[in-house]
């Protein structure tokens, strides 16, 4: 039975998760990739638990119409607040199989293996924070370790506004990692939870000091990708392998490719499309 193949979906609320397939590209570059960035709703972070659930598997959807056999949920806030209900309520209804990963699971995998003092910082939108996914997940993985939360409700709209640079900007990433570092002396790596935040990721070690451990998702995620798909070989043949990239947006293609750049790392040519 020949089955069809198809691209690997990345999907994130904005810019973020280009953090992420930038990584997964450079690891695995013979996959064809689609993106898309949900940025006329973004940004998801203050969203309620059902906004995010119905918009991201509505955005879930638009890929698997797209032929993707495997989508990767490159947005922590969804993966927090929406990919435990797509897995267990909506795949098993799906007339075909379809996998859906996130970036949490991959992360707290390898998060304790960091910390010498069992202490380990989060940094994240509200949502991230407030769905306590992370102490939830590194309690199966590293009961041991004590994960300590701190929400950053305006580094996103910092970042995507390119305002990352001004004093201003330094101003509160050098509060939120106080109020962090606050919350245990013996904290000595810091988890960067939000896909945007590696933009910021030299001002964040600035702010934390030298003796912390400061970690970016996009490395971890590629890794475990790579993992995956080799203990997953029946979704593996699904995969279409041309090097393809192609980028969507559901707001301004224009204003999607300018700000691209900045966390993708080259120019990128983007479509805009409408959501029903």
């Amino acid at each position: 039975m020949q089955h069809s193949q198809g691209a690997i979906g990345v999907f994130d609320s904005g810019y973020g998760g280009l953090t992420v397939l930038k990584e997964i590209t450079k690891l695995l570059p013979q996959y064809n990739y689609i993106y898309l960035g949900d940025n006329a709703r973004a940004p998801y972070g203050p969203r309620s638990f059902e906004t995010v659930y119905a918009y991201t598997w509505q955005c879930v959807q638009w890929f698997f119409a797209q032929g993707c056999p495997l989508v990767i949920i490159a947005c922590n806030t969804a993966s927090a607040k929406a990919l435990r209900n797509i897995q267990q309520k909506n795949l098993p209804l799906y007339p075909t199989p379809k996998k859906v990963l996130g970036v949490i699971r991959p992360t707290t995998e390898t998060l304790g293996n960091y910390t010498h003092t069992n202490q380990v910082g989060i940094l994240a939108t509200a949502g991230t924070v407030a769905s306590n996914s992370y102490a939830i997940e590194m309690q199966k993985f590293f009961p041991n370790v004590t994960v300590h939360q701190q929400a950053c409700p305006l580094l996103v709209p910092i970042i995507e506004n390119g305002e990352h640079q001004t004093t201003g900007a330094t101003y509160f990433i050098n509060n939120y990692v106080q109020d962090l570092l606050k919350k245990d002396t013996a904290i000595d790596t810091i988890l960067l939870a939000c896909t945007h935040y590696p933009i910021i990721e030299e001002q964040i070690a600035k702010a934390a000091g030298n003796h912390i451990t400061i970690l970016s998702q996009g490395n971890i995620v590629a890794n475990s990708l790579l993992n995956y798909l080799q203990r997953h070989p029946e979704v593996e043949t699904e995969l279409l392998q041309q090097g393809e990239k192609k980028f969507y947006t559901t707001d301004s293609a224009v204003e999607f490719n300018k700000n691209a750049t900045v966390f993708y790392g080259e120019e990128i040519n983007s479509h805009q499309i409408k959501l029903d």
